[in-house]
This record gives C-alpha cells, structure tokens and sequence, in this order.
C-alpha cells in the first residue's frame, strides 16, 4: 500500500467550513497527505498552503461561483467535503419558524447546493468522493438539540440516497458522525453557561472515552474516506465519538 503520508498525491479537494475547527483540521489533513485544497468560507482562511475561496452555501448563486472558481485554481476536482454548518439549541418548541429555515439553508441545503456543484466536475474524476460532515444527533437523542438534530439526520439520510445515485458514476459518498467536538462553537456553548468547567465536565462524561472529541481524529476519517485506498467504502456513516452512539457502559 501506499505510504499514508502521500496517500492523497494528485488529489484536488474542496472543504467547506475549512477556515476553523473540523474544517481547517481536515484541510491540514488531506494538504499533508498531499492534497491540494481549496477552503470555500465566509471568512477566508488566512492559512498558508491552500487556495482560499469566499463562500457563502446559503446562496445558490456564491456557491456556483465559488465552486468554478475553486476548480480552475485546482485543475480539476476529486473531493468535495460539505463541512460547513451551524448549531442550534433548545426543544421543538424553542426555535421559531425563521430559525429553522436559517439551519436548514446552512446544514442542508448548502451541502446540496455545493454537491449539485460539484457534480460536474467529479464525473471527471478517476477518484471522486464527497463526504458530509453528519453528528452523534443524527443517531442519537440529544437534550435540547431538536432543531440542529433534525439537519443532521437529514443529512445522514441524504449521503445514503447520493451513495446510491452515484456509485456507478463512479463517485463515493460518505459521512463521519462526530461526538461533541472541542471546536469554537462548544467553546462558545461552554463560555454561556452558568458553570462553564461543570457544563464542560457533563460533556466529557456523556462520551465513553471521557473526553471531547478533538478536530484532528475527524480530519483523520474523512482523509480514510476520501483516500484511493477505501475506493470500496461508500453510503456508510463513520462515527468519531469516543464509543457515544454503540457502547453501553455500566456506571464507574
């Protein structure tokens, strides 16, 4: 097999979202591995090494543009990763009307607005692959994120129908399922809680491994699953959360 470190030789990706947290961690990834990589984001990335293209995926008209643009800087494209997103918080009865239009424009209209995108030019590609950017919530019930749990469950439902659209275009689509993540938006959740270091200590221990899940170790499955090497790994979800959606653990 080929050495891990060059795995992703001659690959062109995009990563939305790719600017911070998961996003910037998976760019790093794939360019070590030696990817060239576009990061599409409201704010540019400042990043050295990657071509940097302003995005907005709520806008059909940004995405088609940012897109095009992307591809003619990299030649070409074989990875698409619809990261970006946004969280939402409270019950079914909290979010008003507007709030849910506003997620759901982001989590998951803006992963098919950059897939009809990218689709195209990945039919060109002899290794194409989109992996969506799903959650724990999309498989299990989370308290007081009904709103945010519903986009992601749409999207772990939709990377199953694209797997089946487009595999024999030759063109893989997959997921990874994070647990909760150390990323700035939990930073932000943490730092408006009453009692940030309990909040951060209820989050660690919900997760079996006690923790929370660290931006690299996603970064690391979406490189596996956009690798030439798992050309046989399609329609699957990956889950990176610390054993939260299979294991059962009796209390310590």
């Amino acid at each position: 097999m080929a050495n891990p470190t060059g795995s992703h030789d001659g690959v062109r990706a995009i990563v939305t979202g790719g600017a911070s947290g998961i996003g910037a961690a998976i760019a790093v990834a794939l360019r070590d591995r030696g990817a060239t990589v576009a990061v599409l984001d409201l704010q540019p990335s400042t990043a050295e090494g990657f071509v940097s293209v302003t995005c907005d995926v709520s806008d059909d008209a940004s995405v088609r543009t940012a897109v095009a643009t992307a591809v003619e800087q990299l030649g070409g494209l074989d990875v698409l990763v619809n990261n970006a997103g946004i969280g939402a918080q409270g019950t079914v009865e909290d979010n008003p009307d507007d709030e849910w239009r506003r997620v759901y424009e982001v989590n998951v209209l803006g992963a098919v607005r950059l897939s009809r995108a990218a689709l195209p030019h990945l039919r060109a590609s002899g290794n194409a692959s989109i992996v969506n950017t799903c959650s724990i919530a999309a498989t299990a019930g989370l308290p007081q994120r009904a709103l945010y749990s519903a986009t992601k469950g749409a999207i772990a439902a939709l990377t199953r129908a694209m797997a089946a659209d487009h595999i024999r275009e030759g063109i893989r689509v997959n997921a990874v399922n994070p647990g909760t993540a150390d990323t700035p938006w939990v930073a932000r959740l943490l730092s408006t809680a009453g009692d940030p270091a309990a909040e951060r200590a209820a989050l660690e221990a919900r997760q079996p491994h006690g923790r929370l899940v660290q931006a690299e170790e996603v970064a690391e499955a979406v490189a596996y699953l956009t690798s030439p090497l798992a050309r046989s790994t399609t329609g699957v979800d990956l889950a990176v959360d610390g054993g939260m959606q299979a294991l059962r653990l009796r209390p310590a």
